[in-house]
């Protein structure tokens, strides 16, 4: 039971929400098998990759992410300043993330100096004025006024630490909570990602390779639906269902596409080819030289797999060399004749 002198955000949880937190539960427990092989690092660098693109793609940011990969490599890229700059402290604040308690407001400032500098005037400080969040021309939230924000986030963390609500839940809420008090001159969205999967990543460590971040991005507008009918009802019931509905849905996806890829990523190619499928199964839009840099071999020997796997009907190209991706193939059916 919550402490009485903690305040309670309104939420409400529907039987929907309720299966859903049995569900991922479950599958999660599933993915932990996925972690335990040994590209776990290769992913965890690639899901960076793609959290940073996805949340800053949200805010507006056009570069892709082999752009943000060069940027992570230390390579020059050609593209405004602003959006660089976005992306550079996007990977700082990142490379907190095993640092940073997700049950502190302190912890909370500092990511957003991280992820803000030299973009704002008041990087890791809450906003000093009032703020709307516009759709187009009209405003579609006020929110509270800036005076109250340090006492709403006091209270939005100290229920956070304290509530006995399922840590599922609590990411769901805070979510919502964090983006209606909107504390910060800007940044507001990235920080709401970032912090509920921090708080996931209490609950379960395999939602380091599941981030928020990239969910949100493939559903943009189902996301901002969801904010507005919590705002509308008065409590933030219909984001967790939203946020929960998806949860569990990339989870279901990220099992199916590794158990598939495993059930025959041992037939009949070499070491090399293996862990190019490895790689292609969570980042079919690499380059060559992204997939030779993961798996320490040249970019020769990475074409030249390429090749045998495409000429293997294991691996096809799908679009332009340069804006395409890799879509793995799966292991044809073998008759009794065959297996003979």
């Amino acid at each position: 039971m919550t402490p009485k002198n903690i305040h309670t955000p309104p939420f409400t949880l529907s039987a929907t929400a309720i299966s859903q937190i049995a569900d991922i539960a479950a599958l999660s427990e599933r993915f932990v098998i996925r972690m335990s092989q040994p590209d776990t690092l290769l992913l965890r660098r690639a899901n960076k990759i793609k959290s940073i693109h996805s949340s800053l793609a949200i805010e507006g940011n056009t570069l892709s992410e082999e752009q943000v990969s060069d940027i992570l490599n230390g390579k020059t890229v050609v593209a405004p300043p602003r959006q660089i700059q976005e992306v550079k402290n996007a990977i700082n604040a990142y490379d907190l993330y095993p640092k940073l308690d997700p049950f502190s407001s302190d912890a909370l400032l500092l990511a957003h100096k991280t992820m803000m500098l030299a973009l704002i005037d008041e990087p890791g400080a809450f906003r000093p004025g009032n703020v709307g969040v516009m759709e187009g021309k009209r405003v579609v939230h006020m929110a509270p006024p800036a005076a109250r924000v340090p006492a709403l986030i006091h209270d939005l963390f100290s229920w956070l630490k304290s509530a006995p609500d399922h840590l599922l839940v609590k990411s769901c809420v805070f979510h919502y909570e964090f983006e209606f008090i909107h504390p910060f001159t800007d940044g507001n969205g990235r920080m709401g990602r970032l912090w509920q999967s921090l708080i996931l990543g209490q609950w379960n460590p395999v939602f380091q390779f599941l981030p928020v971040e990239n969910m949100v991005h493939d559903n943009q507008q189902r996301y901002y639906n969801a904010i507005n009918a919590s705002t509308s009802a008065g409590n933030s019931g219909p984001f967790i269902d939203f946020m929960l509905g998806e949860i569990k849905k990339t989870l279901k996806r990220k099992i199916t596409e590794n158990e598939g890829i495993n059930e025959g990523i041992n037939e009949g190619i070499n070491d090399t080819a293996r862990r190019i499928l490895r790689v292609l199964a969570n980042t079919p839009d690499a380059t060559v030289a992204e997939i030779a840099e993961r798996i320490g071999k040249s970019e020769k020997t990475v074409e030249a797999n390429l090749k045998k796997l495409r000429d293997n009907k294991r691996l096809r190209r799908i679009g332009a060399k340069k804006n395409g991706r890799w879509e793995i193939l799966p292991v044809p059916h073998k008759t009794k004749d065959e297996i003979k």
